[in-house]
């Protein structure tokens, strides 16, 4: 099988990003991929430095992604069958900033790319889950006020749902002074007011599936 033919099959999810929007703005669809997303705000040496996702895609996602990609001796999808749709959707997820919206107070922080080993593809219980780390260009030192966090993608052509559990979390040495809190955004964020009515009627359309608007992930640290 080559490569060409074997990214084929593969590349649903990069497509279903490029398709998804037109001219700029979302294209008038209702959601064609569901995931289940959980985030983890890593923080070192006094900074909020990266984001590490866990994305778990649908049934009709992960079956599709999977047609025709051998398995190995073991009769499974490991990392090594895995490795090359992985790396095809981490770069087709670049243009889209990871769908990793970062603020602080209400100004928007940038991301960068996640490194080479830094993202993964995990096949469990018929289930595909993409793992993977985006650092923050510039790190938050945790005394700044007003850190939060959006998995979103403001046209709902995918649609992001935080999980029941384990949603948000704090790396394992974070410092016991910092806290995690989801909720429910107050304001529109700039992406959302940059997409203005068409936003709202991708979420009137989305919640006729029952999506509900996207869920804030913020950072406390007391002093």
């Amino acid at each position: 099988m080559t490569k060409s033919r074997l990214l084929a099959p593969l590349a649903a999810l990069v497509m279903v990003l490029s398709l998804g929007m037109v001219g700029g703005r979302p294209a008038n669809a209702h959601p064609h991929v569901m995931v289940t997303a959980s985030a983890t705000v890593n923080i070192e040496q006094g900074a909020i430095v990266s984001i590490t996702h866990v994305w778990t895609f649908d049934e009709y996602y992960t079956a599709q992604a999977l047609d025709g990609l051998p398995k190995n001796k073991a009769g499974l999808y490991g990392r090594e069958e895995l490795a090359e749709l992985a790396k095809v959707n981490i770069e087709g997820l670049k243009e889209f900033g990871y769908f990793t919206f970062a603020y602080l107070d209400k100004a928007e922080l940038k991301v960068g790319d996640p490194k080479s080993g830094d993202y993964w593809l995990e096949h469990d219980k018929d289930l595909l889950s993409l793992h993977f780390t985006v650092p923050l260009e510039k790190p938050v030192l945790i005394e700044a006020k007003g850190f939060s966090l959006l998995v979103t993608d403001p046209s709902y052509f995918i649609a992001f749902e935080l999980a029941d559990k384990g949603a948000a979390k704090l790396n394992a040495g974070a410092p016991s002074s910092c806290k995690i809190e989801v909720g429910t955004p107050k304001e529109e964020t700039a992406e959302e007011k940059r997409l203005g009515g068409a936003f709202a009627e991708q979420m009137s359309a989305a919640s006729a599936f029952g999506i509900g608007p996207p869920k804030q992930i913020m950072v406390h640290c007391a002093p």
